[in-house]
């Protein structure tokens, strides 16, 4: 039998791939499994809470528009992006989020802190038409969101998928969420969305 040499693997093409599966598998546990036992990666931090139903309903909104293609939620640890946006962010922040908004798109600015930065106020007229308060914005306008109803049949049962992937509703607040959503707009869900955003770990660093 000829020993394996570096040449007769790369004749032998179904070897080559099974190797190179191997390889990539075993790379890939290596470094998935340890991150997957850390507590920092899979704990919340302390003060996280879970959306409320008019947050969660705002963040469907926020990615049924597409607001990750140009607002990553993401500040890395670098000195010019914690002096802009503030605390780095980490993990144990986004235990909750499915799927998260991290990324590198920064068409806009990072959102990862911006709750509590603005008022209600600023936020519904950039909604409504982002120039009045940024001249230079390229966003568009979503006057939209303000006719419109939020989703109060089916947040429920999104809130129900959520714990049962490890989220701690509270079954009293899951059986309120219809109500505390009838009457509100999208407007005003996005806006409690983007208000919550950061302000557990700003709330401990204070």
């Amino acid at each position: 039998m000829k020993p394996l040499t570096h040449d007769a693997i790369e004749r032998n093409q179904a070897l080559l791939i099974v190797l190179i599966v191997l390889v990539v598998a075993i790379g890939g546990l290596v470094e998935i499994v340890p991150l997957a036992a850390m507590k920092t990666v899979t704990e919340p931090v302390a003060g996280l809470k879970p959306y409320s139903a008019l947050q969660l309903a705002g963040r469907d909104i926020y990615v049924r528009e597409g607001c990750y293609n140009c607002h990553s939620q993401m500040i890395r640890p670098f000195r010019a992006e914690v002096e802009r946006y503030g605390h780095y962010s980490v993990a144990g922040e986004f235990v909750y989020d499915r799927p998260f908004q991290w990324g590198s798109k920064r068409t806009g600015p990072d959102l990862a802190r911006v709750g509590g930065r603005y008022s209600d106020d600023w936020h519904r007229i950039h909604l409504m038409n982002p120039r009045e308060v940024v001249p230079e914005s390229n966003m568009p306008a979503y006057p939209w969101l303000a006719r419109t109803a939020a989703d109060a049949e089916g947040i429920e049962s999104h809130m129900r998928a959520l714990k049962a992937l490890g989220v701690p509703y509270p079954e009293e607040e899951m059986k309120n969420a219809s109500k505390d959503l009838k009457g509100r707009t999208e407007m005003e869900a996005l806006i409690a969305y983007l208000q919550v955003l950061g302000t557990s770990l700003k709330s401990k660093a204070n």
